[in-house]
């Protein structure tokens, strides 16, 4: 099957790798000509394990294709994928202005049967505002061709997005007409001989779905941030709360984990936009409201611990900041707590030295030079009062405790945004954890 997939971002480009490997002809489309150029040249332009190889074993096969102009595929395929931006409003609601560009263009050049697939995550109505438009132009060329639209949100978790599309939980699909159920049924039938479901239903409750999921998760974890910090108060262990409550089958135990905050690109936008959908229709999202609430307190929490430890005499203090990334396995920092977190200290005069093993290019683009950059943890920690560990990637959780401990200055301090360290291994290093 020949398929486009409009948008070279995260979801778009991974969706069109793996929609590739299980055989399909895609061509990729962008408007930013660099971006293309890079593909074209066998560079990826995002981060993600396994995603170089994937992306130039099926350009070599024939399967891939990069291109800046979508009119010209659009007579040779089936299906168009729409894969752009939504970034969130400055009220909270979702910029569709990206989605609707590429419904302009579908509009003013597609000449057969089409079906428009949204991709990206948009809020309830955005089809029909899509169906209008394309069918707008078409008026306007005097054409009556038929299309279809539908609805196919992405649930891809970064750092491990290829196996989620190749080996998901559930695939979920709007459509409302039996035509563009079997197109899609054909193109996911790969998918299907590994027995997984593909979930058809309406559209809005397809574009519901997305929205009502990440913000489950995302009331997850402010809900165990808020037990954490009662937990500090009534000196109780969350972490022994966590794995008394995840122990039920009703609740189970992922996304129980307390930290210092979630970030990224999904939770902090989808859980702003379901808010503003609401809002739009007379309703008050009080729990989502209460879950963000606790979210932005929680990436200011670690700066708290920092601050009650000292005394608030923290002016001229050298930290080491172990992690930037909003999670490990990216380099996303797109709302990360660790931005929270330099700000404040570099606010309160400090002298901040970070690492990551992903992130540091991408946190120079948005702060530059600000910060120190180490070229790894042992670096960091050279003279500093203080570590704070944000982001739990693998390579920091068995380091030289001793080294560390020497390297520092007298009296250090651990705080674990994570609660991934075992105080008994510290080797002197005072510890201080959330919950």
């Amino acid at each position: 099957m020949d398929i486009a997939i409009v948008g070279t971002g995260y979801v778009g480009l991974v969706s069109g790798a793996c929609f590739a490997e299980l055989g399909a002809n895609v061509t990729c489309v962008d408007v930013d000509e660099h971006k293309i150029q890079r593909l074209l040249a066998g560079e990826v332009p995002i981060y993600e394990p396994g995603l170089d190889a994937l992306v130039m074993r099926n350009v070599q096969a024939g399967r891939l294709h990069f291109t800046t102009e979508l009119a010209e595929v659009l007579p040779s395929v089936e299906v168009v994928f729409s894969a752009v931006g939504t970034p969130p409003d400055e009220d909270g609601s979702a910029d569709l202005k990206y989605v609707l560009q590429v419904a302009h263009t579908i509009g003013q050049n597609m000449t057969k049967y089409l079906v428009v697939v949204t991709k990206s995550t948009v809020p309830v109505g955005t089809a029909r505002k899509v169906k209008a438009v394309i069918t707008d132009e078409l008026a306007k060329r005097g054409l009556d061709v038929e299309f279809d639209v539908a609805s196919n949100p992405e649930f891809l978790k970064e750092g491990n997005a290829i196996d989620d599309f190749m080996k998901p939980d559930r695939v979920v699909v709007g459509v409302e007409s039996e035509r563009a159920k079997d197109v899609l049924t054909r193109l996911y039938k790969p998918m299907l001989l590994n027995n997984f479901r593909v979930l058809f239903m309406d559209i809005p409750s397809a574009e519901m779905t997305k929205y009502a999921a990440n913000s489950m998760l995302a009331t997850r974890i402010s809900f165990m941030n808020d037990v954490a910090n009662l937990c500090e108060l009534v000196g109780a262990d969350v972490n022994m709360v966590r794995k008394g409550i995840g122990s039920d089958s009703r609740i189970g135990s992922k996304f129980l984990y307390s930290g210092c905050g979630y970030g990224g690109s999904c939770f902090p936008k989808d859980v702003k936009a379901l808010i503003h959908t609401a809002a739009q229709h007379g309703y008050d999202m009080r729990v989502l409201n209460a879950v963000e609430a606790v979210n932005e307190y929680q990436k200011n929490i670690l700066f708290e611990k920092f601050l009650k430890h000292f005394g608030g005499d923290v002016k001229g203090r050298r930290v080491a900041l172990w992690g930037l990334a909003f999670k490990p396995g990216t380099d996303d920092m797109r709302e990360a707590p660790a931005l929270v977190l330099i700000n404040s200290l570099l606010t309160a005069g400090c002298e901040v030295v970070a690492y990551d093993p992903v992130a540091m290019d991408e946190c120079r683009r948005r702060i530059g030079d600000k910060i120190k950059y180490a070229k790894n943890l042992y670096d960091t920690v050279i003279d500093a009062d203080a570590i704070f560990h944000v982001t739990e990637w693998k390579e920091f959780r068995m380091p030289s405790w001793e080294v560390i401990r020497r390297s520092m200055k007298p009296s250090p301090v651990l705080f674990d945004g994570r609660n991934v360290f075992d105080p008994t291994e510290l080797d002197g290093i005072q510890y201080v954890r959330i919950g």
